[in-house]
């Protein structure tokens, strides 16, 4: 479970690190569509789709990283006074909830998606992006990593607990 847990602590790592550059993508991408518009009067509504479907995947991959980091949401007034056993047992709960969401989501995801690949949705604008069922196919795709990751942290809390287990039955 351990190799497990850390083979895929690696795998987001890369991921999140590689999804950051869609930050500066972004970033210019904004900026520029602000300079045309408001400098030149230029606009066009490909490019402030762009935004969003640039913004997409970084907030799905940033939440996945943000668990991996252990950046995630936490009452760490509570957490930090527990005992190592008890913070693994909340960690493996976490873990279980945190797989339960992400198969919901990637359960009603997937219609989603095959809905908007059967229509072979576009934007609904003049200009804009089509295939707009990529973008969605991306919702279960970073769930999936999320459940992962989940997974993995599941597994090393496991560990930790058992492990906590040991060193308290020793005399």
């Amino acid at each position: 479970m351990q190799g497990f847990s850390e083979a895929v602590d690696r795998l987001v790592d890369l991921i999140g690190r590689g999804a950051s550059w869609l930050t500066l993508a972004i970033v210019v991408l904004m900026a520029s569509n602000v300079l045309l518009r408001y400098a030149f009067g230029i606009g066009s509504v490909w490019s402030q789709e762009l935004e969003w479907h640039l913004l997409a995947p970084l907030v799905l991959v940033g939440m996945t990283y943000a668990l991996n980091k252990g950046e995630h949401v936490r009452v760490d007034v509570f957490y930090a006074r527990y005992s190592a056993r008890t913070q693994a047992a909340v960690d493996v709960a976490a873990a279980l909830l945190a797989l339960a969401f992400a198969g919901l989501m990637i359960r009603y995801a997937i219609a989603y998606v095959l809905q908007s690949y059967s229509i072979d949705e576009i934007s609904p604008d003049p200009g804009g992006l089509t295939h707009r069922w990529v973008l969605k196919a991306l919702i279960p795709l970073g769930f999936a990593i999320f459940a992962l990751q989940a997974s993995a942290q599941g597994a090393a809390a496991a560990l930790r607990f058992k492990a906590a287990g040991r060193t308290r039955a020793q005399p």
